[in-house]
């Protein structure tokens, strides 16, 4: 599997309806700690994509579901379970801190 954008358009299928766990990682391209999560985030998703989802959100060009599960800071791990917000961390995360945050 790969990681896969997020977007209001496909919010509903890849998120919502998912029978997975979903990890959205809320990011932008300008962000520092964003840049040093994605390796993290791509590592964790090889090693843990048949436990969950992996899926990245640019703030940036998706503000309203920013706005609507409350990012303020980035990045932010969003951990959705049957459509629901299970977890939430803000701040850059080690591949060990996700694996505990999926399980």
């Amino acid at each position: 599997m790969a990681v896969l954008k997020i977007t209001a358009d496909n919010f509903e299928q890849e998120v919502t309806n998912s029978t997975k766990p979903v990890l959205v990682d809320f990011w932008a391209t300008w962000c520092g700690p964003c840049k040093m999560q994605g390796p993290i985030f791509e590592e964790a998703e090889a090693k843990l994509g048949d436990r969950a989802v992996f899926g990245k959100l640019d703030v940036d060009e998706q503000s309203e579901l920013a706005r609507k599960y409350g990012v303020m800071s980035i990045p932010t791990l969003i951990l959705f379970k049957d459509g629901e917000v299970a977890k939430k961390e803000v701040g850059l995360h080690s591949l060990e801190e996700i694996e505990q945050l999926i399980s």
